[in-house]
């Protein structure tokens, strides 16, 4: 089972060291490359959506969702008596 594990191992390893070429030291490249494309027209419609836009510009005004207890200093002083 060990030898049948490297084996499989060795050949994974070794197909990706064949599969890899070697950079050619002879390969010439142009200093500038040119693409000439003709005039093409291109025609078409806009495509967008079919009803209207909806802007809102005013802020909704919401409550606050703080609420302020009123008995919580009352409660505090009860809190110091006790201990």
């Amino acid at each position: 089972m060990r030898t049948l594990v490297m084996i499989a191992v060795l050949s994974i390893t070794g197909v990706g060291t064949v599969l890899a070429q070697e950079a050619s030291d002879n390969a010439a490249y142009k200093s500038k490359t040119v693409y000439d494309f003709d005039d093409d027209n291109v025609e078409g419609d806009l495509q967008r959506p079919d009803g209207e836009l909806v802007n809102s510009i005013n802020k909704a005004q919401h409550e606050s969702l703080i609420e302020i207890r009123k008995d919580f200093i009352p409660e505090m002083l009860k809190s110091l008596e006790d201990i």
